[in-house]
């Protein structure tokens, strides 16, 4: 089935962002508009695009024609001054347009399983820092047992200066707290660049911990998708184009992007969100007790079904 082919800890909290670059650049209404049009296609032609060998172009180029279920890995980057990064954030997005559906499903960034082309069992996201992109898609697509299509990478550095470029986002706060800086109630918050990061980096007033933050990014996530689709947005879109193309990598091509805006830009009005479970654990690893969590079978069969039952 298979195809072959710490910058500060505050920052690995904030890792789930890929999503609104396909959104704003993909589903989102008048991106391509004529006054953007050539900005667009030549930042994302000679700054953004990435091919990876695990992704045949072709297969992929074809399901898009037929308007077929698509699977893209979104990759969250933590990219330090003297490596590479780790993907800490993976979020597996599913287009439905047949049913109009979209699918966000996390997988956590200390998922033990095998890394694809080393041959030995790690956390999931540094399968970025052993191959990069490529070693990412392959590892997911072993994990879950499904096809990925396209993935889409982002460096963290943008997100403050995309969500200014778009004005604010708004998000339902569901726990109330004050981080010293900014009180968040519940309810509806506006949030600028800065109130963002503070929103997505809390974890230790927040009674699920790392499971309760990632849930208010995902959240953060559909807010940048609802600005970004507005029409309001259009006037700054190629100041957003300008801060991707300094933060993003893709297989996705400006063709790709094109037919994504025909084909599937309705799967955003119903949005799916889910976080993977396992059970943390620590585990002896070349001498040292290493923490991992431990997915079971059952969930990766769920999520494997959910993915694969897209569409049908």
């Amino acid at each position: 089935m298979k195809r072959t082919k710490k910058n500060s800890k505050s920052k690995k909290l904030w890792l789930k962002i890929p999503l609104v670059i396909i959104l704003l650049l993909v589903l989102g209404v008048g991106v391509y508009a004529y006054s953007v049009y050539h900005n667009a296609k030549e930042t994302v032609n000679n700054k953004m695009h990435e091919p990876v060998d695990a992704i045949d172009p072709d297969v992929t180029k074809k399901k898009v024609k037929a308007t077929e279920p698509l699977n893209i890995l979104l990759l969250g980057i933590d990219q330090r001054s003297n490596d590479k990064g780790r993907s800490d954030a993976l979020i597996v997005l599913s287009l439905d347009p047949a049913n109009d559906k979209m699918q966000l499903i996390s997988i956590p960034r200390d998922t033990r399983t095998t890394i694809i082309g080393k041959g030995f069992a790690d956390k999931i996201n540094h399968a970025y820092a052993y191959g990069g992109s490529d070693m990412s898609v392959a590892t997911v697509e072993n994990f879950l047992d499904i096809d990925l299509d396209y993935y889409v990478r982002m460096n963290m550095e943008g997100l403050q200066e995309l969500v200014d470029q778009l004005g604010t986002i708004s998000v339902n706060n569901e726990i109330a707290w004050n981080d010293g800086k900014y009180d968040f109630t519940t309810g509806p918050v506006e949030m600028d660049g800065d109130k963002t990061m503070h929103f997505v980096r809390m974890r230790k007033q927040d009674p699920n911990g790392d499971f309760g933050r990632t849930k208010r990014q995902r959240q953060v996530i559909e807010g940048i998708v609802n600005k970004g689709a507005s029409v309001g947005s259009v006037g700054k879109i190629n100041g957003v184009i300008d801060i991707l193309g300094h933060n993003m990598a893709t297989n996705l091509d400006f063709d790709d992007m094109k037919k994504l805006l025909r084909g599937y830009k309705d799967t955003r009005k119903n949005i799916v969100s889910y976080q993977m479970k396992g059970s943390g654990t620590y585990i002896k690893t070349n001498g040292k007790d290493i923490y991992y969590l431990v997915v079971p079978d059952e969930e990766i069969s769920k999520v494997h079904g959910m993915i694969s039952g897209n569409g049908q």
